[in-house]
């Protein structure tokens, strides 16, 4: 079953193993209004996890201001850091969707596997607390955290630079879309230099802004 090599992954014993079934579930293949699906776990894993990326790298470098730590944190959370952890641990395979969205490749969408990891997180967190999920965080993303030996830029200002060095005009942001309700909504953003776009997904615009331009380049990176 596909909870139990999540909680495998996840290297626990649920005992509310409902939890981890509604952690796979997206949205397409629950009830009505989105019931059942994984968005409200989402919701806490993703606080979860900031809270002990950040522990960790106070941790790690003792030294850094707030000024340094804040780039690292925001690559470390990133939908394209999670859905590339999500995918190396083989979630898509777990994921429960609808057929239809199955057929159209929703599995392997970044902000599909980079919700599922969170609310993966959020469901551990609720099943047995923090430690567990300190554990598999510190277990899952422990490539990414030692391989930052420099506090990374920003992916704006990355992008910026690549545009500025190869002579191109600067990168423009637009909204592509905004969804979910007043209090948790959901933006679309899309960033374009010359012929080349990408979005990003997030519930604030700036961070949507900062999805779209890590996307971006790493396509322009290949």
């Amino acid at each position: 079953m596909s909870e139990t090599r999540a909680a495998t992954l996840l290297g626990h014993k649920f005992t509310q193993p409902l939890l981890l079934a509604e952690a796979l579930t997206h949205r397409s293949a629950a009830g009505a209004g989105g019931s059942g699906s994984n968005e409200r776990l989402e919701f806490i894993g993703d606080r979860v996890l900031g809270l002990l990326i950040a522990e960790w790298l106070i941790e790690r470098f003792p030294h850094e201001r707030e000024g340094a730590l804040g780039p690292r944190l925001a690559l470390l959370v990133s939908r394209t850091t999670l859905a590339s952890i999500a995918e190396h641990i083989g979630l898509p395979a777990l994921l429960v969707v609808a057929p239809g969205e199955a057929r159209r490749g929703v599995r392997n969408r970044a902000t599909v596997l980079a919700d599922a990891l969170e609310a993966m997180i959020g469901a551990l967190y609720l099943d047995a607390g923090l430690d567990p999920c300190r554990a598999f965080i510190r277990r899952a993303f422990s490539p990414m955290m030692t391989g930052q030996l420099n506090p990374p830029k920003d992916p704006k200002t990355a992008l910026q630079e690549w545009a500025l060095a190869r002579a191109l005009p600067l990168p423009v942001y637009s909204q592509d879309s905004q969804s979910g309700p007043p209090h948790d909504p959901v933006f679309v953003m899309r960033v374009t230099v010359h012929d080349a776009s990408a979005t990003g997904t997030a519930s604030a615009k700036r961070a949507a802004e900062q999805e779209a331009a890590a996307a971006l380049l790493g396509i322009l990176d290949k």
